[in-house]
């Protein structure tokens, strides 16, 4: 299949920014978003988003992150496909490598398609996991360091970390996610920088908080209050983080550690149990991971 020109030329305008070192994140406007199902529990089709705040929430959002100097690209919105808006759960990048994701549940299975097109135009190698594995994308899979932190059971399964932990020949620490609020990792756990991440404890089992405290050097608590806030689905370019409101005691203790701390309004995404980070991939690497030293991304 040829490339058409708009990719190619979108492709070349990446590696340039690549080479730059500009941030590059993948979003998908909220044309079709909506509750039209429930597949965790902040989702309910009698509680639904009012499109035009959640089309403003949105485009703020978008605006932040290109204040804080990312680039932003979009994937084409699909009728019949709300929560491809939440594109973290496209895949899991790595380099100019993308595993592809598999969902779990059948609602959201044809995003896949369209996430594999977009990922192949602008010159990403694409991975799939062997049938019948399920994998959440980067909702479920973040870099700390050169370790793979992998949330499993809800939406993942753990045969598929291991598969990737052998594919790019990381060490992978695969977490059972035990509170069904927070389904995917990254709504309870964030990297900020490699060894230093924020954390929802109550996401996770005794194994999964040793674990987590023996594989990163600094874990900063978020309180259950601010978690149901998506505190921990925050989105981290350089030392900004962005968050959804009402997270005050996190930025106060981020803020005390240095980093500049943004918040915008998401509550319309909340409602789908997603905000910041679920509305985002990064398309360069997270800052927290360790393999963004070495040199990156399609040429």
């Amino acid at each position: 299949m040829t490339t058409p020109l708009s990719a190619r030329t979108e492709q070349e305008t990446r590696a340039l920014d690549l080479r730059c070192g500009v941030p590059q994140i993948l979003m998908c406007p909220p044309d079709f978003y909506g509750i039209e199902y429930e597949i965790n529990p902040w989702m309910s089709r009698d509680q639904q988003a009012d499109h035009a705040v959640a089309t403003r929430q949105w485009s703020d959002l978008r605006a932040l992150l290109e204040a804080t100097g990312a680039k932003t690209l979009l994937m084409e919105p699909v009728a019949g496909l709300p929560d491809l808006v939440f594109t973290a759960n496209a895949a899991m990048i790595y380099r100019d490598q993308a595993v592809l994701a598999r969902f779990r549940y059948p609602e959201r299975r044809g995003e896949e398609a369209y996430d594999e097109t977009w990922l192949q135009a602008r010159g990403f190698r694409v991975h799939r996991l062997e049938p019948g594995v399920y994998f959440e994308g980067a909702g479920d899979a973040l870099f700390c360091g050169d370790t793979l932190v992998a949330g499993y059971r809800i939406r993942s399964d753990v045969r598929g970390h291991q598969q990737i932990g052998s594919m790019f020949g990381c060490r992978a620490i695969p977490l059972e996610l035990v509170n069904p609020h927070y389904y995917h990792l990254d709504t309870c756990f964030c990297p900020l920088a490699p060894g230093r991440a924020i954390y929802f404890p109550g996401a996770f089992d005794e194994y999964g908080r040793r674990a987590l405290a023996q594989a990163v050097d600094e874990l900063i608590e978020v309180s259950e209050e601010e978690a149901r806030r998506f505190a921990c689905n925050a989105v981290v370019v350089g030392n900004t983080v962005l968050t959804n409101t009402g997270c005050p005691k996190m930025h106060a203790a981020l803020t005390n550690r240095g980093f500049v701390c943004r918040e915008t309004p998401l509550d319309e995404f909340v409602k789908a149990g997603g905000s910041a980070k679920c509305l985002t991939l990064r398309l360069d690497g997270e800052e927290a991971a360790g393999w963004k030293t070495a040199a990156h991304g399609p040429q």
